[in-house]
């Protein structure tokens, strides 16, 4: 009878240290969740505080056009970015014309232009003094007042340039949805006399509107979180009134309540990304995939889809990153190096040190996920990634708010015992950046680090358990090993995404602390292109690394394919 039992005695054991184990991690899920939630909650408590001479003074000036210009801007850019990144992926994915390979590579390209970069460049080519009019003026003998030139400083540019600048985020989501369609869904449609539009209306578009309608989310959120460009054309908006509001006016609560305002705006495209979710998922019948047949385009029809796919990666890169390239040349910032050495610096730590923090919670959240399956598991990841999907201005109130609360408690009891008070602890440090960038993009490395993990079967972990490995061995030994690829591309992904980051680093930072993003839009606000040139070219730089990595993964999302140039191109 021992000999019988004695087999099952360490998997009882073992099941009973896993339940152990699940309490701490959950434990562990729900410290990080009411970190992240804090800023959060400290946003929304400020809703029921009274704040009546700033709000009359906004309800007055500029609460209604900012409004308008944040539907407007969610309207235009939606819109756009949906017809651009749709198209443009169906055309790569599923006809044949020359240069789609390398269009289809390109596409992916304006992920790496920060919009605020873009909108400098942008000012500075259409300016009335600028290359373009001058251009005009020149060639026709033009002067002032004998033309008219859309002015580029209004909403409307401003959805133009988010546009060219954020419809990646479709063309992504699309691509991966048309590459991995089922050939014999079209081909039905084909023995039923549908013509080539037709199949993409009636078959292929009801079939990727979930991906669509997540890359429409994305951009929105990506419009409704941006600072630089809108600050920067004039255009005002929520994120640009909690900026004036805090540092102009002073009044934190009001600041607070606008940041709770742009949170709804935020909650609907949460809900349009969930929703998309929701709708109704189709598989494969069958473990067999076969290569999409691609269509060959006559010579007008070629003509015309490599006009379309070549004009967002001119607008969205080419043009900019050119403009900067010149300006690095001619102008550039040579008389400075050794202070855009030192901006280099401080953002490269920055994001090399947020990126090790950022891939230890991610991978501590990961492993609970794993270890303790549960609804309520499930809830705490969600809100502990949550931060992603709000602004980063919104963000920065939200992690100043309790941490002055904190600084605030601690001087008031050391003045009481001490007799000294010890100053700001915590907020307008790096420490509060750190936080910032922990609430804001924990959900980037999270993700990576989670798909990597599910790929990891857990027979691998119940085998080295058994043989007596203690927890931590197995993250040491079995996991690390195994995760190398989605720690690396969680780091490039975080470092970069910081790198980036302009709203959140602007507020938190402690003074005297400027890194390249606020560096490059401050000398780009003093009309100081060319010296900000250096700078964002060094961002976008850094930024084409998760591009191509981008690139790699979608061109492989079709079942069956491993050549990595998606399944489309091995005809």
């Amino acid at each position: 009878m021992t000999d019988t039992a004695a087999p099952h005695a360490p998997i009882a054991s073992l099941l009973r240290l896993r339940n152990r184990q699940g309490l701490v991690w959950l434990a562990f899920a729900a410290l990080i969740a009411l970190v992240i939630a804090a800023p959060i909650f400290a946003i929304l408590i400020n809703l029921g505080r009274p704040a009546p001479e700033v709000w009359q003074h906004l309800v007055s000036t500029v609460l209604p056009e900012m409004l308008r210009n944040t539907v407007l801007l969610m309207l235009g850019t939606g819109l756009g970015a949906m017809v651009i990144g749709t198209g443009c992926a169906w055309l790569v994915t599923m006809t044949e014309f020359p240069g789609r390979r390398l269009l289809s590579w390109g596409l992916f390209l304006p992920l790496a232009m920060p919009a605020y970069v873009s909108a400098f460049v942008y000012s500075d080519l259409l300016q009335f003094a600028g290359p373009v009019q001058t251009g005009l003026r020149n060639l026709f003998g033009w002067q002032r007042g004998d033309y008219w030139f859309p002015d580029f400083l209004s909403v409307h540019g401003a959805i133009a340039l988010f546009v060219f600048c954020f419809y990646p985020y479709v063309f992504m989501l699309a691509r991966a949805a048309f590459l991995d369609q089922s050939v014999c869904v079209l081909e039905v449609g084909r023995t039923l006399g549908l013509g080539p539009w037709t199949r993409f209306r009636r078959i292929a578009l009801p079939l990727a509107r979930p991906m669509i309608a997540g890359g429409v989310a994305l951009v929105l959120m990506e419009t409704l979180a941006d600072f630089g460009a809108v600050s920067w054309l004039g255009v005002p908006t929520f994120t640009t009134a909690i900026y004036r509001t805090w540092f102009g006016m002073g009044d934190v609560t009001a600041a607070a309540q606008l940041a709770a305002i742009l949170l709804i705006f935020v909650l609907a495209a949460v809900m349009l990304e969930r929703a998309s979710r929701q709708a109704k998922r189709f598989h494969h019948t069958s473990a067999r995939t076969r290569p999409l047949p691609l269509r060959p385009l006559p010579p007008l029809q070629a003509a015309l889809a490599i006009l379309a796919c070549l004009l967002p990666i001119l607008l969205g890169f080419l043009l900019p990153g050119g403009w900067l390239l010149h300006l690095a040349l001619t102008e550039g910032d040579g008389f400075s190096f050794g202070r855009l050495a030192g901006f280099t610096a401080n953002s490269f730590i920055l994001a090399g040190l947020s990126a090790v923090i950022l891939i230890v919670v991610a991978l501590g959240l990961a492993y609970m996920h794993r270890i303790a399956q549960s609804r309520i598991a499930s809830w705490l990841i969600r809100l502990a990634t949550m931060g992603y999907a709000v602004p980063g201005s919104v963000i920065a109130i939200g992690v100043l708010l309790p941490l002055a609360a904190f600084d605030h408690v601690i001087n008031r009891w050391s003045s009481h015992l001490f007799g000294a008070s010890p100053g700001l602890l915590l907020s307008g440090t790096v420490a509060a950046l750190f936080y910032a960038y922990l609430v804001r993009f924990l959900a980037v490395a999270f993700n990576a680090v989670d798909g990597g993990l599910h790929r990891i079967r857990p027979s691998l972990d119940q085998a080295a358990r058994v043989l007596g490995e203690t927890p931590l061995g197995v993250i040491r030994r079995v996991h690390a090993p195994l995760l190398r690829g989605s720690l690396l591309t969680a780091a490039m992904l975080v470092f970069v995404d910081v790198l980036k980051e302009l709203p959140a680093t602007m507020i938190v930072r402690p003074f005297d602390f400027d890194t390249l993003a606020v560096r490059v839009y401050q000398l780009a606000s003093d009309e100081r292109l060319g010296e900000a040139s250096t700078g964002s070219l060094i961002i976008v730089a850094v930024s084409l690394i998760p591009v191509i990595w981008l690139h790699k993964v979608v061109a492989r999302s079709r079942p069956g394919d491993s050549s990595g140039a998606g399944a489309a191109d091995t005809i």
